[in-house]
């Protein structure tokens, strides 16, 4: 099952927040959700590996494999090379290679030791309909050693109450509860400056004796239009392209990203353009798809414990809790909510209100503080996909600052 988390900005103010047991949910029925995609020396160098011609062939086979999105033909040439260089006693022994066994430090991020091209097989995760080949190949690239941090905190006991009321979350964090209310467009933030221009404008033109409202009845139409049949993708299209918008978006999605990576959810991608985004499936104006394997089969035997459940409402808040900590409030995030109260109403017995409200206050909390503790992280993720960067990039951004910091 691949979970999808996504941003909006057009919602109203409401917050699903906490409650959880230790045991474990019964489920009313199954659900599944789509969230929110060098030729080498003959000769031993040194940090290289020695490549028959063979074996020159083989590693372009796996570029054009890389370049189709071909997740499962990478995977396993990548995995078939590592079985031959672990069989092959002289490579082992260190005769044909100067790589460390056991990585550390950047040599094991592939920066001095490892290759660079096994990075690449992370671009191909986007188009994988067998999300647990996405599994592996995070399962893989962790056992080489490139992703260290890789699920660093799926075991952490979070500490403290989990009664988290309003007053609670004010007083560990600074910020009204309101604060992680998603918002709808108009209301607060930038979105209401621009509405206010744009009425004040449509005022002058009136006094002038300038009649646009024909055109602008035109205009009405066609948003009703966009966002009936298509979500509101053209309009979220055209939005993307206002830089303050679009990095707060930017700052929403790589808060999803990270608490999924060190939670230990392999991602699948990371959708930044609306219309993709509407063609994936996914509702709003872009989405983190990622992928939980004990909710997957917890889920399909019709339970869900506590501790699955609260990993997924972390991933799923995280976008909202990256908002409040970069600006102080959130605006996106109702799809995320939405997705909350649908997973919430399943359980049986279904949570409450209360509990649902509690629920997600703990979540924000928890996630707010787990950012805020890789904030440089985050940051770097956010850059990075804020330079076009592919999702191994921005992995690979992540683990370089955490390693810097240890």
């Amino acid at each position: 099952m691949a979970l999808s988390v996504s941003s909006s900005s057009l919602s109203s103010p409401k917050i699903f927040p906490n409650f959880l047991s230790s045991h474990s949910f019964p489920l009313s029925h199954p659900i599944s959700f789509l969230f929110l995609r060098t030729a080498a020396s003959l000769t031993p160098q040194k940090s290289s590996h020695y490549r028959p011609p063979r074996a020159l062939r083989e590693w372009q086979e796996y570029e054009e494999a890389v370049k189709r999105k071909d997740l499962a033909t990478a995977l396993r040439f990548l995995i078939n090379i590592e079985k031959n260089e672990n069989d092959n006693p002289l490579e082992k022994s260190g005769s044909l290679s100067t790589e460390s066994t056991t990585p550390s430090g950047l040599g094991g991020l592939g920066f001095l030791g490892g290759s660079m091209r096994d990075w690449d097989v992370l671009d191909t995760c986007l188009n994988a309909d067998d999300m647990r080949l996405v599994g592996t190949a995070y399962e893989f690239l962790k056992h080489k050693g490139f992703l260290p941090n890789f699920g660093r905190f799926s075991s952490i006991v979070l500490e403290g109450t989990r009664n988290v009321t309003p007053t609670v979350l004010k007083s560990s964090i600074g910020l009204e509860a309101s604060k992680f209310s998603p918002k709808k467009w108009g209301v607060s933030g930038s979105s209401s400056v621009a509405l206010v221009a744009f009425l004040g404008g449509l005022s002058y033109l009136l006094q002038q004796g300038i009649d646009i409202r024909p055109q602008l009845a035109i205009l009405l139409g066609l948003s009703f239009t966009d966002a009936i049949f298509l979500g509101g993708t053209c309009l979220a299209q055209i939005s993307s392209y206002w830089p303050p918008y679009k990095r707060r978006i930017l700052v929403h999605e790589a808060g999803h990203l990270l608490v999924a990576y060190l939670m230990g959810c392999p991602i699948r991608g990371v959708i930044l353009d609306p219309i993709v985004a509407m063609q994936m499936g996914i509702q709003g104006q872009a989405g983190t798809q990622f992928w939980d394997k004990n909710m997957d089969t917890e889920m399909a035997e019709g339970r869900l414990s506590g501790s699955t459940f609260d990993r997924y409402c972390m991933v799923l808040f995280a976008g909202i809790a990256a908002e409040a900590l970069v600006y102080g409030e959130a605006e996106g995030g109702e799809n995320d909510e939405n997705l909350f109260r649908s997973i919430c109403v399943l359980l049986q017995p279904p949570l409450s209100v209360a509990q649902m409200s509690n629920q997600a206050r703990w979540s924000v909390l928890q996630s707010y503080n787990l950012l805020k503790w890789h904030r440089h992280a985050h940051r770097a993720a956010v850059k990075a996909m804020e330079s076009g960067g592919s999702l191994s990039v921005i992995i690979r951004k992540i683990e370089e600052v955490m390693s810097s910091s240890r």
